[in-house]
């Protein structure tokens, strides 16, 4: 199944794809949100497209929003290709490193993007996330990982390299949690249409139409399953938070492309869980009445 939210910004309604159409939702929920997750919504709605009780609905021109409304916490792993690693001028890491980014972070796949007031290396990475459909805490092994995913999506883990790198003071968070820094989307698609752990799955990225990243899941350092349970010992994930999985090779940090100006366009995907477009924009003052 294919899990989606539509509409404009804060007024999204939730839909499912049965295979033939998308359904809504919202008779089962007001919204995709770890709620739902952790009241069985998955199953719940398995059951209620098997008894014919979800009304066909039409997504033509429909804004898509983030899958998962406002998760709790972003949950980011870095370095988690070796070449990506290495274009980054480190040594592949022996233990996941992990970063956070904060929900308000999170925008829809095709939203438009800021690029931050003083910014000089807005960069891109496609990545492979992860929702989390169950609380997973002090999980006793890898496998039992696959108990506590709802599905998986694509995301966009943007970031401000000066301020990540130049500018840390030893930590990343300057540079990864400007607003819509992480576009999400389009859909939240469910493990047994992406064989479970998602591995093997391609992910590619494109800025104006050129190739930039071109690799596949089947390269992560550390899989998804050892992922969410290594996190599990350190922190506990809650229904509706989400996991970035790292980028691979690629990104602008490498110095084999520019950084992102505005009037570029980002596209990424993954096989399975589609495609996002962004379209980058400078920043302006808002205007107050």
């Amino acid at each position: 199944m294919k899990f989606a939210r539509i509409g404009t910004p804060g007024q999204e309604r939730p839909v499912v794809h049965d295979g033939d159409g998308w359904r809504d939702l919202s008779p089962l929920t007001a919204n995709l949100d770890g709620a739902f997750l952790a009241a069985d919504g998955v199953a719940r709605t398995r059951a209620a497209l098997t008894a014919g009780t979800l009304a066909e609905v039409d997504v033509d021109g429909e804004r898509f929003g983030a899958p998962v409304a406002r998760p709790s916490a972003v949950v980011c792993v870095g370095m988690n290709y070796a070449a990506h690693a290495a274009e980054s001028g480190s040594a592949p890491p022996e233990r996941p490193v992990i970063f956070l980014k904060t929900p308000n972070t999170v925008a829809g796949p095709d939203d438009v993007v800021t690029i931050p007031r003083g910014s000089r290396k807005t960069d891109w990475e496609v990545e492979l996330a992860v929702v989390i459909g169950r609380r997973a805490s002090y999980l006793d092994s890898p496998e039992q990982a696959r108990d506590v995913i709802a599905g998986y999506t694509v995301a966009n883990d943007l970031s401000e390299r000066a301020w990540q790198i130049e500018e840390s003071g030893g930590q990343w968070s300057k540079g990864k949690n400007a607003p819509g820094f992480t576009p999400l989307g389009p859909w939240l698609v469910t493990p047994d249409e992406v064989d479970g752990a998602g591995t093997g799955l391609r992910l590619r990225s494109f800025v104006n139409g050129e190739p930039r990243q071109d690799s596949s899941t089947a390269d992560l350092i550390f899989g998804v399953d050892v992922l969410v349970h290594t996190l599990s010992q350190y922190l506990a994930l809650e229904p509706g938070d989400v996991l970035l999985t790292g980028t691979p090779e690629g990104v602008a940090l490498s110095g084999r492309f520019p950084y992102l100006r505005p009037g570029d366009v980002v596209s990424v995907e993954i096989e399975g869980l589609g495609r996002q477009r962004q379209e980058y924009v400078a920043w302006e003052p808002e205007v107050r009445a």
